[in-house]
């Protein structure tokens, strides 16, 4: 692991006014807010991991979609000396040649969500392109702190590339991907994956992701208590993770990829994040400084984005557009 210190902060001036939310956004996320708070603390951890009719949960019929995809759930070996971890198969029943596959790391702060959590846009995905996907259940924070979370999805990886002739998966074409907390480990993951000598991964697909814990950003401090996961539930997550380390000197970049010190030799990266959101200017910063090491990104920021709104307003024409720009580079990826 790289041990130079953390990049520099670059902007320190107190931010304007937010940029306004999106008008057909905003609508909807009033009512989200009624149902999803927008600020919580360590000690709600427990209430909002509780069933929500605003996240319902997702059956096996509903991944198997009419036939379309075998569902099977499989434990495989975890990091050495923890649990086993469990992934969430999905193959395409159409596909007879190996398929390449999406290894998918669901979001959720860090401290809530599972393996079926923002799966159906994946299916959605998938079921286009003929890919498998893969889900990989991690140990959640505050009860396994880092470096426990991403170890697991670093060993589902790990397990799936080694496992790919079984699974029907051409190991050559696998693209890790996740939104939120899961775009973090994702990244982190790509990381692991380029210092440990791991699996080859194609790409990354980040979507709006959780990439640092010093929680500063202009971005951070504009967006404090507005929209969904604002600086009070960005705190929350960090410290269920990092404890009193968060924000301070000495935070692995394999728990915030947003301290590494050298972004070079990752695999092709498209990063995405709303305009009006507590992650907007990590993302940035993270796509430019990928840019700086000679490495490839795809760059977006969906004006007046809030965090998610793609999953959760996905009627929005702002969302139709921004999950057509995932699909579309991740077609343009796997044909390569």
């Amino acid at each position: 692991m790289t041990t130079s210190p953390s990049p520099a902060r670059e902007d320190s001036a107190l931010p304007a006014a937010p940029p306004p939310f999106d008008p057909e956004l905003a609508v909807v996320l009033a009512v989200i807010t009624e149902q999803i708070p927008r600020d919580f603390s360590l000690d709600q951890i427990a209430a909002m991991r509780q069933p929500n009719a605003a996240l319902p949960p997702v059956s096996d019929d509903q991944l198997r979609r009419d036939g379309a995809f075998e569902i099977t759930e499989r434990q495989v070996p975890g990091p050495a000396g923890a649990p086993d971890i469990s992934l969430l198969i999905c193959q395409p029943t159409a596909v007879t040649a190996p398929a390449p596959a999406i290894y998918y790391i669901h979001g959720g702060g860090m401290i809530i969500g599972d393996n079926r959590t923002g799966l159906p846009l994946l299916l959605d995905w998938a079921q286009e392109l003929g890919t498998a996907v893969i889900s990989v259940e991690y140990r959640l924070a505050p009860e396994t702190p880092h470096p426990g979370p991403v170890e697991d999805c670093y060993a589902g990886l790990v397990w799936t590339a080694a496992h790919a002739d079984e699974l029907g998966v051409d190991a050559n074409r696998i693209v890790a991907a996740g939104g939120s907390a899961g775009g973090g480990l994702t990244a982190a993951v790509a990381l692991l994956a380029r210092d440990r000598g791991g699996p080859a991964l194609t790409a990354q697909l980040l979507m709006c992701p959780m990439l640092d814990d010093r929680n500063d950003t202009p971005s951070a401090v504009q967006m404090a208590g507005l929209g969904i996961w604002d600086h009070t539930s960005n705190e929350t997550g960090w410290t269920a993770l990092l404890g009193a380390a968060r924000g301070g000197p000495d935070v692995s970049p394999y728990a915030a990829p947003a301290r590494a010190a050298d972004l070079s030799g990752l695999p092709p990266a498209f990063i995405d994040v709303g305009s009006a959101e507590t992650f907007r200017d990590e993302a940035v910063s993270y796509a430019s400084r990928i840019w700086q090491a000679g490495g490839v990104a795809e760059l977006h920021v969906w004006p007046g984005g809030f965090h998610g709104f793609a999953g959760m307003v996905p009627q929005a024409a702002i969302s139709q557009e921004a999950t057509a720009a995932q699909r579309n580079w991740l077609r343009r990826i796997l044909a390569r």
